[in-house]
């Protein structure tokens, strides 16, 4: 097993070797058993061969065969609810996770930090911190996986996928695509990520500025794609303000809600007529093919960035 290097590495850990244990110890009795049975019995029952089986013995049997259907039971019930505990708690993002925007192409893993530092298939983040990582394929299904980290989880095109981790050893671990993708997928699997410490890794970033962060190069496309002349503080358009919109409820013209997450809003750039806003007219083009995977993280990245702005009063 490679080292366990994240905050829940451990915990998956012990459910592993739980399992393993479980199925040893079950598989050994019953090869004991059946050498035993067949070494016991080998020439047959010569009392009951050809008679009736007395009642107690028959009562024996049913309680063995009880125990054998219901001790499996509970224990697959066990690890089943053992499992859920675990994939809830990975489900669960931690508040004040550092957000880390990924795309996976053929054949790179291309990462973007929210201070606007990219990289390709090296990862730099800090030990003890969360990280949350939101992810979508330019091309085909890729599989974002960590074994230091017991992390991994399917990136997929045309949608978002997330996972987090918060690691704990200081060190270089290894990154793999566990999705074939490809003629070059072996390629996916030399990628790194480097835990660093804090200090180190203020000072990594520092290193590496960028000239503008996600959520304004994001405020940029969002000026130049035409956005805010429906969108902004002054449009005259009926459609909705961003502003504070990210995290909140929104109504649809259907009547159910959903919540403006990344989802909602990749959705509603690319497929806008998908979710219609209650209140207001399905007018809004698709930027489908129009705007590449890179910026659209930008863009989202922007509207993000105004979830603590007030609405501002339109005329």
């Amino acid at each position: 097993m490679p080292p366990a290097a994240s905050t829940i590495a451990p915990h998956v850990d012990a459910l592993f070797y739980a399992v393993l244990g479980t199925t040893t110890l079950v598989g050994l009795g019953v090869l004991v058993a059946l050498v035993w049975f067949g070494v016991r019995y080998r020439a047959g029952n010569p009392v009951h061969r050809h008679g009736d089986i007395p009642a107690a013995q028959a009562r024996a049997r049913r309680r063995v065969e009880v125990a054998w259907t219901v001790i499996p039971l509970l224990l697959f019930f066990a690890a089943f609810g053992w499992a859920a505990r675990l994939y809830v708690q990975r489900a669960a993002v931690p508040e004040g996770a550092a957000q880390v925007d990924v795309v996976a192409k053929q054949w790179m893993w291309k990462f973007q930090h929210a201070g606007g530092q990219r990289e390709i298939d090296e990862l730099h983040v800090a030990r003890g911190t969360p990280v949350r990582l939101l992810m979508t394929s330019q091309d085909v299904i890729h599989s974002f996986f960590v074994p230091a980290f017991r992390v991994k989880q399917d990136v997929l095109p045309g949608r978002y996928t997330d996972v987090w981790f918060t690691p704990t050893l200081a060190g270089r671990f290894h990154l793999f695509c566990a999705e074939y993708c490809g003629t070059d997928h072996a390629a996916m699997g030399s990628g790194e990520v480097i835990v660093m410490e804090p200090v180190e890794f203020q000072r990594w970033l520092a290193g590496h500025p960028s000239a503008r962060d996600a959520a304004a190069r994001g405020e940029a496309l969002f000026r130049e794609n035409g956005c805010s002349g429906c969108h902004g503080a002054g449009a005259t358009v009926h459609a909705p303000d961003l502003a504070g919109l990210y995290g909140r409820p929104v109504p649809l013209a259907d009547g159910s809600v959903v919540t403006a997450d990344e989802r909602y809003l990749r959705d509603a750039i690319l497929l806008p007529r998908k979710e219609i806003a209650a209140g207001y007219p399905p007018i809004m083009p698709s930027f489908a093919g129009r705007i590449a995977e890179d910026d659209l993280l930008d863009l989202i990245a922007y509207i993000r960035s105004l979830a603590e702005v007030r609405p501002a009063p339109r005329s």
